[in-house]
């Protein structure tokens, strides 16, 4: 028979296990909770003629945001918002906390600056929301799809729209600290995803009654699983820069250790793609919607140049996610602060002087890295609107969206794999028993 001690390693293996289990379990429901909510409509809403509104707005951004929320705006559900108003006070805290001294103080404050930094968020949220809501509810009232106009449904709207973006935000929270990877990101790539079985089969139902071609069918998915590829690749990519470290090492008295500085290629990630996106479709948008007007009929014009897959629209998107990677990372990423550090830590460049030498060197190193991983993000972003606009290829994924698929999911894997070599790392010490050797040690 064996004994209880030898059998403790797989208890804990199974416990560690259990453990991994019950966080993908729960990301699972909190996944099918937001599902559930975007089908639960504002009350006094016709779904029909959303419907026809959102088919008359296809290629602005709210096409773009009906995407992010999983079709939700199209059916004007409590969660049509989605997570944009966070993701927006997010990103408008993070750049204020790198550029004002106070905030800059607090992100320095470690764990008690951080929760400030996080109730700002929440703050900005709040106040996003309502103005988003209120536009939204306006826009909805004015196009004909409101049963009852007036005072009572904006009220109805605002408070309803506001309170589902809020839920979902503490959703994606919960995520975070109860599942597996980014709450926020997680809720996006959900949306996102919900519509590629539709897009699947419409794909499919178009080959079969012979309207496309299925060469085309083959190339798109070739295509798709290339740039997947792709993407992956290019994330992964980094910069090491060797550093060398003076440590005490026995009878020599110093030791030169080597470590690497790791700049990864693409630091600015999908924000650059999203914002390029979403400012150039706004002015579409705006200029769509008043068009109609007699007097500003010559908009509609406008509104077709900035359409995706036109030549002024990928070019003035380019120069934009390639300006947005630039002043991104140079927000996010302090060279002189990183000179500083490994100025005070004994840490060396090699053939580089400390102190402002070496915030030069990191920044020319820096800058080479934003371009390339910034013309990769055009390029990415580029080739689907070009199918989709010159060769009528059904390319559902368009590049900003694609991007968040794939790091979405590569930072859920990474996560996971966290977990099993933490879960390994674990078995590795019982059955070494350290546990027993601490044990006795003390009790001396």
């Amino acid at each position: 028979m064996a004994s209880p001690s030898a059998n403790s390693p797989s208890l804990a293996s199974l416990g560690r296990l259990t453990e991994l289990k019950q966080r993908i379990l729960f990301l699972l429901g909190a996944l099918i909770v937001f599902r559930f909510g975007s089908f639960i409509p504002v009350p006094g809403v016709d779904p029909a003629a959303m419907l026809k509104i959102m088919e008359e707005q296809k290629g602005t951004i709210l096409q773009l945001f009906n995407m992010f929320s999983g079709g939700a705006l199209g059916r004007f559900s409590l969660f049509a918002l989605g997570v944009m108003p966070y993701i927006s006070a997010s990103i408008v805290v993070q750049l204020l906390a790198t550029a004002v001294p106070k905030l800059q103080a607090l992100r320095k404050e470690g764990e008690s600056g951080r929760r400030q930094l996080n109730q700002m968020t929440r703050y900005g949220t709040v106040g996003l929301a309502l103005v988003q809501s209120f536009g939204v509810a306006v826009a909805a009232q004015n196009s004909g799809a409101v049963n009852s106009p007036g005072p009572a449904f904006l009220f109805t709207a605002i408070v309803g729209l506001t309170a589902g973006t809020l839920f979902l935000m503490w959703l994606g929270e919960q995520i975070t600290e109860r599942g597996i990877g980014n709450g926020i990101s997680m809720l996006i790539f959900a949306g996102i995803v919900a519509g590629l079985p539709a897009a699947i089969g419409s794909t499919l139902e178009l080959a079969a009654t012979q309207q496309l071609n299925w060469l085309a069918v083959i190339f798109v998915t070739v295509l798709a699983l290339a740039i997947t590829a792709f993407v992956v690749w290019m994330e992964r990519a980094q910069r090491r820069i060797t550093v060398n470290y003076a440590g005490r090492g026995g009878r020599v008295g110093y030791q030169q250790q080597t470590q690497h500085l790791p700049l990864k290629l693409n630091m600015a990630g999908v924000i650059p793609a999203v914002f390029a996106s979403s400012l150039i479709l706004l002015p579409a948008t705006v200029a769509q919607w008043f068009s109609q007007v007699p007097s500003l009929s010559w908009l509609n014009k406008v509104a077709n140049v900035l359409s995706p897959g036109e030549p002024l629209y990928l070019i003035l998107d380019g120069l934009l996610i390639l300006g947005f990677a630039f002043f991104y990372t140079a927000m996010m990423f302090n060279s002189d602060e990183t000179a500083e550090n490994l100025k005070k830590g004994g840490a060396l460049i090699p053939g580089i002087r400390p102190g402002k030498a070496t915030s030069q060197y990191i920044d020319r190193v820096l800058t080479r890295l934003t371009l390339i991983g910034g013309l990769y993000l055009v390029l990415v972003c580029t080739i689907p609107n070009l199918l989709i606009k010159y060769l009528n290829v059904p390319f559902y994924l368009g590049g900003t969206s694609l991007l968040i698929v794939v790091v979405v999911v590569m930072d859920f894997m990474a996560q996971v794999s966290t977990h099993l070599m933490s879960h390994q790392y674990d078995s590795v010490l019982r059955k070494a028993n350290f546990k027993g050797i601490g044990r006795t040690t003390g009790a001396r």
